[in-house]
């Protein structure tokens, strides 16, 4: 069978509100997660191993710092036409206004799909933790002869409200809608859950563009799950497809499957971060059979010179003198003084961590320097001028001024 033609369109403008601190500076999907990889990269990767070259990335709040990072990242080659990872800012070809919703972001790049002209378009979101193999979902679609498929996966009841909820028949037919309903449906199947809409969908391109030019005629949220998909599955062949039927090759048999979180809120990120850790994470990144790819480092490997360190991942040039660090995320250049103590948390890229300072439950954010002899997070007396207490108990400090790696603190400091 011939392979359709693909064009992938990842939906990369969410503002965050929710994961502030982290998002005062840049989007959603370009907050640093893990010790080296930015929340984009997991949906860029997917459409990576699985085969899909053509991708446009829609930006929008606070996009600089994705778009340098798909520009240090993710560059293809020239040859061929079809070969291309690009981010599109908003163009207002159609008026003076943002993108008003996920269906208005596409609308306004229609010409874009034109231009390319696939059989079929991919449009997932940036800001989610997961791995996921596209062509079982667009073997699916295809096997079903569907308009639009909905990955689509079961969550506890009592954190249903938050998603989209779907009604499904045996083979997958969609029968019912509801976003983020106040009193969620549950499956027929299994009355503690719902099925829930991860927010990615295949469209066959002649039934989205039109979908999206009716859609635009009207006032509307001009959204997927609240207008585009309850209004298309009356009488479209709208297809749930079962993210937990998903193979990924070299997943091992102690990790969750059908992993996939919505790191939304900062515990929600913390905790996806904790997941990497331990000697069965639930999501396990050491897969060669389906990498998530991120940027090269320019610099030297890391260097523990003596300390205690127990379930840590440590990033590219980073330096350990003599601390103390338990399961945590280290990023890259980051630099551990001694007699410091880390514990259950999040230091990313380029922060110094002084002599004998003590973090624990906090999330620090990059290029930030803690003086020595500093407290901060669970058990610290007060919460740093640039920092915040998260309802969840973790302690959050903003991005420091960005300086080169390995500059003294408070030199050559750019703004």
């Amino acid at each position: 069978m011939t392979h359709p033609r693909v064009l992938g369109v990842i939906l990369a403008g969410g503002k965050g509100e929710r994961l502030y601190p982290l998002t005062k500076e840049r989007g959603k999907p370009a907050v640093p997660f893990g010790s080296k990889y930015r929340i984009a990269d997991f949906v860029l990767s997917n459409f990576m191993n699985s085969g899909i070259y053509s991708l446009y990335i829609l930006v929008q709040y606070k996009s600089q710092s994705l778009i340098d990072h798909i520009r240090r990242s993710w560059r293809l080659g020239g040859l061929l036409d079809d070969h291309f990872i690009i981010t599109v800012p908003p163009q207002m070809r159609w008026g003076e206004s943002w993108y008003r919703g996920t269906a208005d972001a596409v609308f306004q790049n229609l010409n874009l799909i034109r231009d390319v002209n696939p059989q079929l378009v991919a449009i997932f979101g940036a800001d989610h933790v997961y791995r996921m193999d596209l062509q079982q979902m667009i073997a699916s679609h295809l096997e079903r002869r569907a308009d639009v498929s909905v990955a689509a996966l079961p969550v506890a009841i009592e954190d249903a409200s938050g998603f989209g909820i779907m009604e499904a028949e045996q083979g997958g037919r969609i029968i019912g809608w509801e976003e983020k309903p106040q009193a969620p449906r549950p499956m027929a199947e299994d009355p503690r859950r719902a099925l829930s809409s991860m927010g990615n969908y295949i469209f066959t391109t002649d039934v989205l563009v039109e979908a999206l030019v009716e859609d635009a005629r009207r006032s509307t949220d001009h959204d997927f799950g609240r207008t585009i998909i309850p209004e298309l599955y009356p009488y479209a062949r709208a297809f749930a497809y079962d993210f937990l039927q998903n193979e990924i090759p070299g997943l091992r048999a102690s990790e969750e499957r059908g992993y996939w979180r919505d790191v939304g809120t900062i515990e929600a990120y913390w905790e996806a971060n904790m997941d990497l850790l331990g000697s069965a994470p639930a999501l396990d990144l050491n897969n060669p059979r389906w990498p998530i790819l991120g940027p090269s480092f320019p610099g030297p490997a890391a260097h523990i010179l003596d300390g205690t360190i127990q379930d840590v991942q440590v990033g590219e040039g980073t330096v350990i003198r003599g601390a103390t660090v338990r399961h945590s995320i280290l990023g890259q250049g980051v630099v551990v003084e001694r007699g410091a103590v880390i514990e259950d948390s999040i230091i990313m890229d380029n922060t110094i961590v002084g002599p004998n300072a003590r973090v624990r439950r906090a999330i620090i954010d990059r290029f930030n320097v803690i003086e020595p002899g500093t407290a901060i997070g669970e058990g610290a007396e007060r919460v740093p001028d640039n920092g915040v207490l998260d309802p969840s108990g973790i302690t959050v400090l903003a991005r420091g001024a960005t300086r080169v790696r390995g500059a003294v603190p408070g030199a050559h400091a750019l703004p």
